[in-house]
């Protein structure tokens, strides 16, 4: 098969174990992203299949209506909305899904979270020119950092990464508060954390709160720039899942106004981010390039099983097949 990878920014999936994998087959590993359909038409016209890096390219209607050749794509993790699944299934493209786990971004979020609070990126940067134990040359920003150890953790989605960082929340002697459907606050209970009583108080009482919602139509938006308003001038809101969970433009306009005081985030709107977003120029936000499941066990585990699917549709066997109807199709 003529096999294309699509935006692997690094240049790192070739050098993966997994990657051998492929031997035998037509592939290649695109390091750039490309922008528009016209674009990405010529691009990919000739590929029989698409390995996706999780939702780095977007699959419109136009777009696959304009992949003659096109017969699987190949996805990394679960499909996200990134991919019109319908008019894949009408032009006989068939999507097979691959698997995940939850500790890389987890750990991540973990690592923004102690990053943050304690101001280890502001102290490092400012060592190396030559001032010590400055967090700031802004006086107003020249404060001390803070432990976790008796604060309360806040956690708005409570599946596999939302339990994961609840444990190392535990762990750090924090009170873990958990927001969101009747079931997560039902199995949050059942592991020992405390569920929020109301959506306000879950604001409200958090000094860190931490997103983990999986974005779908029901929870696009869903925080406001009113529920930001409710938390602390102390508090960090962290997001490792999707920005468009945020409504468009409240974050940015809540951290104007100092509640939440501070942001960890690892998602935008627009991929790769503008250098100049207005995002990073606000010094109370640590902004990281969406690296949640960029590591090298996360990329084994994740490209190793979108390769099988490959080779699996190849041999006529396919399997983890989103939309069957493309293959009669």
């Amino acid at each position: 098969m003529k096999i294309a990878i699509l935006d692997d920014y690094q240049d790192s999936v070739r050098h993966l174990d997994c990657y051998r994998l492929l031997e035998g087959h037509d592939v290649k590993v695109f390091t750039s992203g490309a922008k528009g359909v016209v674009q990405l038409a010529l691009r990919l016209k000739d590929f029989d299949a698409l390995v996706l890096i999780r939702e780095r390219t977007v699959f419109s209607r136009q777009l696959l209506g304009k992949l003659p050749n096109l017969r699987l794509i190949s996805q990394t993790g679960k499909v996200s909305g990134h991919i019109d699944v319908d008019a894949a299934t009408a032009n006989g493209i068939a999507i097979a899904e691959g698997i995940g786990d939850p500790t890389a971004p987890a750990e991540l979020t973990w690592a923004l979270i102690m990053a943050a609070t304690r101001k280890i990126p502001q102290y490092a940067v400012n060592l190396r020119d030559g001032l010590w134990q400055t967090a700031s040359i802004n006086p107003e920003l020249n404060t001390l950092g803070t432990v976790l150890k008796g604060r309360t953790l806040g956690i708005w989605g409570f599946g596999r990464i939302g339990k994961t960082v609840a444990g190392y929340g535990k762990a750090f002697g924090m009170d873990v508060m958990v927001w969101g459907s009747d079931a997560s606050r039902d199995a949050a209970r059942q592991l020992g954390c405390r569920a929020a009583a109301s959506r306000e108080e879950f604001f409200e009482q958090a000094d860190v709160l931490s997103l983990h919602l999986r974005l779908n139509d029901a929870t696009r938006g869903i925080v406001t720039e009113a529920d930001l308003g409710r938390m602390k001038t102390t508090a960090l809101l962290v997001n490792t899942s999707r920005a468009e969970l945020l409504a468009e433009g409240a974050l940015e306009a809540a951290l104007h106004r100092g509640r939440p005081g501070f942001a960890a985030i690892d998602v935008f709107e627009s991929e790769p981010l503008d250098p100049k977003s207005p995002l990073l120029r606000i010094p109370t936000v640590l902004a990281t390039p969406h690296i949640g499941y960029v590591e090298k066990d996360s990329y084994e585990l994740y490209f190793r099983a979108a390769f099988q699917n490959v080779l699996d549709f190849a041999a006529g066997a396919p399997k983890n097949i989103l939309n069957p109807g493309a293959l009669k199709a």
